[in-house]
């Protein structure tokens, strides 16, 4: 694009912010410690310890965990799917069925989904900033991939975490479940996302609707620069000499 528009900046950083709520989403624990797409907060509470359990990307970590005095944080290795029912079961004897703990087992391998559509979005970005129609339109597209790999991820992630937050806050325990900054950032991602997608796609048609708009202008003030219509005047010396032919065949003189 010759000219940027400031809207298709807009969209750019949108699909750059969204990029980066990913990464946050995809850096939880047991990469960070403290952020979670889902917190468990445990029942051994005291003036000193507030234990309690973050569960993310990769595997979780138990935080604030005794002795009461180091205030230390424990986090388990790092692997692509884990076990959020066992683990809750173990620490907080929260029961659950086979149906629900296998289910919630199996779609945390879908949560490699999280750095995929991280990766995507920030190629969706570097795309946009380059000037010119083609590279906006494959920044679009490549957005629009990472949006639709954003919302299989973000509902996935409310399944999943939905089993465990309902098993833990019904069973009686006293422990509390709720979503945390993960599974918040990822769907602020999801939306502006589309709203990345959608402004960096309309400013490029905008922007190839202009362009051919211009070469029509040009185009046709060529045609008036060869003698053709008016330049600066009609041109006089063309329309007297067929006039004047005109005239001749008419009185017949050739």
């Amino acid at each position: 694009m010759a000219r940027t528009s400031p809207l298709h900046w807009v969209g750019v950083v949108f699909l750059l912010i969204a990029s980066i709520l990913l990464l946050i989403t995809t850096i939880s624990a047991p990469v960070i410690n403290d952020i979670a797409i889902l917190k468990v907060m445990l029942t051994n509470q005291s003036s000193i310890r507030h234990s309690s359990v973050t569960f993310g990307t990769f595997g979780h970590c138990v935080l604030d965990v005794a002795p009461a005095a180091t205030d230390q944080d424990y986090c388990y290795p790092k692997s692509v799917g884990y076990s959020p029912a066992a683990v809750m079961a173990q620490i907080d004897g929260t029961g659950f069925s086979e149906a629900a703990s296998k289910s919630a087992d199996g779609l945390t391998y879908a949560m490699i989904l999280h750095p995929i559509a991280c990766g995507i979005a920030f190629i969706a970005f570097l795309l946009s900033i380059g000037a010119g129609v083609v590279g906006s339109l494959l920044g679009a597209v490549v957005a629009g991939l990472a949006w639709i790999i954003t919302l299989v991820a973000m509902a996935i992630d409310f399944a999943l975490f939905g089993i465990i937050k309902d098993h833990v806050n019904g069973d009686g325990s006293g422990s509390n479940a709720y979503y945390s900054t993960g599974m918040w950032t990822i769907l602020a991602a999801m939306i502006l996302l589309f709203l990345g997608m959608f402004i960096v796609l309309f400013t490029c048609f905008s922007a190839r609707k202009e362009r051919k708009r211009g070469g029509s202008y040009k185009n046709r003030a060529d045609v008036y620069d060869n003698g053709v219509g008016y330049n600066g005047g009609y041109n006089n010396t063309t329309t007297t000499t067929q006039a004047t032919r005109t005239r001749r065949k008419r009185f017949g003189l050739f």
